[in-house]
């Protein structure tokens, strides 16, 4: 099997000839290579060339097309300060006042900021693996786009006092989302991974989550799905045990789980949803090889009569990783077949 037809025999509860392998490896991708991140995360085709050496070497089943949590952000308005070593940072916002939210503008994929970057990565990593890799793009959740937007508190408070102008940035939000999704699926990607960190229960009440989030995020998963998406991967990391519940009905497909929840859990809740977890991301920086290549052991052993997982991290690898942890948790996986 190449890994389209694994994946696709995971999503189906088909037992594929090995399981799928994800190490979510963004810039460190580019660090192995000896690209700096803040050149990594500007720059589509240094990206895709980095991403396929990654996969050449250690031979994983998905390629992606993702810079950082403020890409969106940047292409409606703000100004982010760059590192050499680490993911950028926002230094102004787009919003400065709440009033602004009547008159933000939606940016178009092929101009704005980054944004035709990571499409000009998606298409040449399509070309380059075409369907035997999984080539995944990436999008932010609208509640991650308004943190980014205006800041986390700032759009928190601006949920409780004035609910109404909040659900209109969100709605803004989500067809930001809409459009760049539909973008990278147009370009090559088998699917936009949907990357919602400010949705997580440490951040907001699974209340919340479930009146304001959920619509927001059912919409996205399924108007990527008419599109031809191959699977809507939501990716909310830290304690979301409780919600996990509402994913069924948005439409998930693929739910990554972060170490905070137990591979127990998240079975006992998605007993018919594929799952993608969950070993610490941090191990990846402070363990040796033979102790993730345990935690991996431990992983396929629970899983291997259920099926329907991916081995992959609980969130990304940082770019601070050790590389042969890659290869241990790979190998994990190649080694049971």
């Amino acid at each position: 099997m190449n890994s389209i037809e694994r994946i696709n025999a995971t999503l189906n509860f088909e037992k594929p000839d090995r399981v799928p392998v994800f190490p979510q490896i963004f810039g460190l991708a580019g660090v192995m290579a000896g690209v700096p991140v803040d050149a990594y995360v500007r720059d589509g085709h240094l990206l895709a060339e980095c991403q396929i050496k990654a996969i050449k070497k250690y031979g994983y089943d998905a390629v992606f097309s993702v810079m950082d949590t403020s890409v969106e952000a940047e292409a409606v308005g703000g100004i982010l300060e760059y590192k050499k070593d680490m993911y950028p940072t926002m230094k102004t916002y787009a919003i400065q006042d709440k009033d602004m939210i009547d008159h933000l503008v939606l940016p178009d994929p092929n101009v704005a900021g980054r944004m035709p970057e990571m499409l000009k990565a998606v298409k040449r990593l399509r070309r380059e693996v075409g369907d035997e890799h999984l080539v995944v793009g990436c999008v932010m959740g609208p509640l991650t786009i308004a943190s980014q937007l205006m800041g986390m508190e700032t759009a928190l408070y601006l949920a409780i006092d004035e609910p109404g102008v909040f659900i209109k940035l969100l709605d803004f939000c989500t067809e930001i989302a809409i459009k760049f999704g539909l973008a990278q699926i147009q370009a090559g990607a088998h699917l936009p991974m949907i990357f919602d960190p400010a949705a997580s229960p440490a951040v907001v009440p699974p209340q919340f989550f479930r009146e304001i989030v959920v619509p927001q995020l059912q919409k996205l998963c399924r108007i990527f799905d008419e599109a031809g998406s191959l699977a809507n991967w939501l990716h909310i990391a830290g304690p979301a045990a409780s919600i996990l519940p509402f994913y069924p009905a948005m439409g998930v497909d693929i739910a990554n789980f972060d170490y905070y929840v137990s591979p127990q859990q998240a079975v006992a809740v998605l007993p018919d949803l594929c799952l993608d977890g969950n070993i610490k991301s941090i191990s990846f920086i402070e363990d040796g090889p033979e102790e993730i290549a345990v935690k991996s052991a431990e992983l396929l052993d629970l899983f291997e009569n259920r099926g329907g997982f991916i081995l992959s991290s609980g969130c990304e690898i940082s770019p601070l990783s050790r590389p042969e942890n890659i290869a241990a948790m790979v190998n994990a996986v190649k080694e049971r077949g």
